[in-house]
């Protein structure tokens, strides 16, 4: 159940954002329930990240799922994913956006996910979430793990950008257009960027969203933000040197975005639950909420020696 929350008040210069996105990413599911590699239990570290999502308190606007939703493209591995996450998007009221990623197999996806007849078409598609435009990119190439986006897509995608949305454009894609500190992604990287670039410019695309790294890490491609969520199956560990880095078991998480007028933000939120202080309360805000600005700033913001 989603928590009922006083109404958002603005105590500084922002106004509360205009949308809200949940980023998921790197999911690698197996039929069955296997453990991945023997030692991952993808699917309870997802039922993990779906209750922290639910714990946010929030109606997002979308739950996105940026690629390698399963590990072997094996359609009982779509219907458990589907089975876990569609009672906890329809008890939030969010649209799921399913994007393909390099382990995932475009016709079991189509079926098990969207319904669709089981093709090796691209899984591309457009959502309008209030204004703000989200666009899914399917960035696999069938039969490899290494990304591309052909002719053909990128010739929709200019289609769909040519009539700027209200609150600008958003695209998700599993393999970011970023580079990476770990030699092994650079073999994986996503091909032809020079021609994305061109698709993309002049255009109201204000973000990207990606997955495939497995480590959370910001850059900028085009002069657009791109934001590259972690995984909840496992993740990186990047305090090993860059050429010995191996998954574990820990550190998993997911992206909450706020969309502004101004910007967008990508807060990492992690998974596991911890002991957390309970200072500031939905009271808390309500004592802020009836203070003047001056008020808040006396008894908030001055330092009591």
């Amino acid at each position: 159940m989603v928590a009922t929350l006083p109404e958002v008040v603005q105590f500084g210069r922002y106004a509360p954002a205009r949308r809200t996105i949940v980023h998921i990413s790197d999911t690698h599911l197996l039929g069955g329930g296997r453990l991945l590699g023997d030692r991952y239990d993808t699917a309870a570290n997802l039922s993990r990240a779906l209750a922290a999502v639910e714990r946010l308190g929030i109606r997002p606007d979308a739950i996105v799922f940026t690629g390698d939703l399963t590990d072997l493209g094996e359609p009982g591995a779509y219907k458990a994913l589907r089975g876990a996450v569609e009672p906890v998007a329809a008890r939030l009221g969010a649209p799921v956006v399913w994007v393909a990623g390099n382990h995932d197999e475009r016709p079991a996806l189509r079926e098990g996910l969207l319904d669709a007849a089981p093709t090796q078409e691209p899984v591309n598609g457009v959502w309008d979430l209030g204004g703000l435009r989200l666009v899914a990119l399917d960035s696999t190439v069938p039969g490899w793990h290494h990304g591309d986006l052909d002719a053909a897509q990128l010739d929709w995608l200019r289609t769909i950008l040519a009539e700027p949305a209200p609150l600008g454009t958003i695209i998700a894609l599993h393999h970011p257009p970023l580079p990476s500190h770990l030699p092994v992604f650079d073999i994986l990287e996503l091909r032809h960027q020079d021609d994305f670039a061109a698709a993309i410019a002049g255009s109201d695309v204000r973000g990207i969203l990606a997955g495939h790294l497995h480590y959370s890490t910001t850059g900028t491609f085009a002069g657009i933000p791109v934001s590259v969520a972690s995984a909840t199956c496992y993740t990186m560990n990047l305090q090993r040197p860059p050429a010995e880095v191996n998954g574990m078991d820990a550190g998993q998480s997911f992206h909450l975005v706020h969309v502004y007028d101004e910007t967008i933000t990508h807060a990492v939120v992690p998974v596991a639950e911890a002991p957390t202080a309970d200072f500031f309360s939905s009271e808390w805000l309500a004592k802020m909420a009836a203070l003047s600005p001056e008020e808040r700033l006396e008894t908030f913001s001055r330092k009591r020696m």
